[in-house]
């Protein structure tokens, strides 16, 4: 090591920093720039000074503009409300003089009224327009369109509104449909049933499947209505019963209703003659009764008019219960006889033979009403020798008959 004092060895001196020079040097650049812009835009400034002033001097020259003397003077004649124009702060509020500035002052708009003869109003065109912007369906309207396009989704159908109705695929109709383009074949004209009315975009839903269900359910009410015995294929059964197809709609059977109710698994895919126990539209229930139809077909073999014999099967504070062999009509005790009767039993009792004539005859609740009265010669006949009434009751059912028709057609 070298002896303290010694001259130290020469050592090369540390680069100075170069980034100072750079630094000042973009200052100097930077000064510069900024007085450049200054001058520029000094420069521009009286270049656009003196062209104004060359273009107002070429407008007095032309007479297009008054001379700074005469519009000075204009302006001092002006009144404060004609220069301010005061007349545009009338109306408006404190609130709206004290608004922000981005907010536009409210005036009042003064007008003087105006009559209907004033306008140029078209009745029929304001009509049409009304017809033309009219909604086009309402739930449960029954309208007939056009189909125009088949999609994956469903069937699009012109219907006269200002969007087509969209019947979606499950709604094309009862049962499976394993063809569309056949079913729905474009300019097809269908009848269909409006399910839902239309959405922001115009559009309805409609169904071809619903109507044919509401069709279904009308024509089930007029057979259960006349009493008509049906004939229908076992589909299914349960422990309840056995189901059934009629008309499109799910019918049910119960195990009280058939007449081989104990083997009811083995009645699947055999035809069985029904009539109606229940047709409810409204909660879609169909009960039917293979029983009840004997009695249906009964029924049908019955008229008004008819004249039908009978045991007594049961004696009422009100008549008499008739057994016609598998149905029931009732004697009420008005039209027993014609004479004064002080007891039902006086005339007949349990177990004998009545002769009698339908008059009323109600297959969809299975009434048959019966009347004996009629087959009397004079009044109370029948109290007196209700034997001989009874023997003739073939020949007097034609008088009686006769009878009936006079009075339909007196009552019609």
């Amino acid at each position: 090591m070298a002896a303290a004092g010694s001259p130290q060895p020469n050592r090369p001196k540390a680069p100075q920093q170069a980034a100072n020079k750079p630094l000042q040097v973009m200052k100097i650049n930077r000064k510069d720039e900024q007085e450049q812009l200054q001058r520029e835009a000094a420069e521009a400034r009286a270049a656009a000074e003196a062209a104004a002033e060359k273009a107002r001097m070429l407008e007095e020259r032309a007479g297009l503009a008054a001379p700074p003397r005469a519009r000075q003077a204009e302006a001092s004649s002006q009144s404060d409300e004609e220069r301010f124009d005061m007349g545009a702060m009338e109306g408006m509020s404190m609130a709206d003089l004290m608004g922000s500035p981005d907010d536009k002052p409210k005036r009042e708009q003064r007008s003087e009224p105006r009559s209907v003869d004033d306008f140029d109003f078209d009745e029929e065109a304001f009509l049409a327009a009304l017809d033309e912007n009219a909604p086009v369906g309402t739930t449960g309207e029954v309208i007939k369109g056009t189909v125009i396009a088949l999609e994956s989704d469903g069937v699009y159908v012109d219907i006269g509104g200002k969007a087509p109705g969209f019947m979606p695929k499950s709604e094309a109709g009862l049962g499976v449909i394993t063809n569309y383009q056949e079913r729905f074949p474009k300019g097809l004209e269908v009848e269909v049933l409006v399910t839902r009315e239309q959405n922001a975009d115009g559009m309805v839903t409609i169904s071809c499947r619903a109507l044919e269900l509401r069709k279904s359910w009308d024509k089930v009410k007029v057979l259960e209505k006349e009493g008509k015995v049906v004939q229908v294929i076992v589909s299914g059964f349960n422990r309840g019963g056995v189901t059934c197809d009629l008309e499109g709609l799910r019918g049910f059977i119960p195990r009280s209703q058939l007449q081989d109710g104990e083997n009811h698994q083995e009645l699947v895919g055999k035809t069985l003659g029904v009539a109606f126990l229940e047709v409810n539209s409204g909660t879609r229930k169909l009960v039917l009764s293979e029983k009840r139809a004997s009695v249906a077909a009964r029924f049908q073999e019955l008229e008004v008019g008819q004249l039908v014999d009978g045991l007594v099967a049961s004696v009422k504070p009100y008549g008499l219960f008739i057994d016609l062999g598998g149905i029931s009509g009732l004697l009420h005790q008005s039209a027993i006889t014609n004479g004064s009767l002080r007891s039902i039993r006086e005339v007949f009792d349990e177990g004998d033979r009545v002769s009698a004539l339908i008059t009323d005859l109600d297959p969809g609740r299975g009434r048959i009403g019966l009347n004996t009265a009629l087959l009397e010669g004079p009044p109370g006949e029948l109290l007196i020798d209700k034997d001989k009434v009874m023997a003739e009751a073939s020949d007097r059912a034609t008088r009686a008959q006769n009878t009936l028709k006079q009075n339909e057609q007196s009552a019609g």
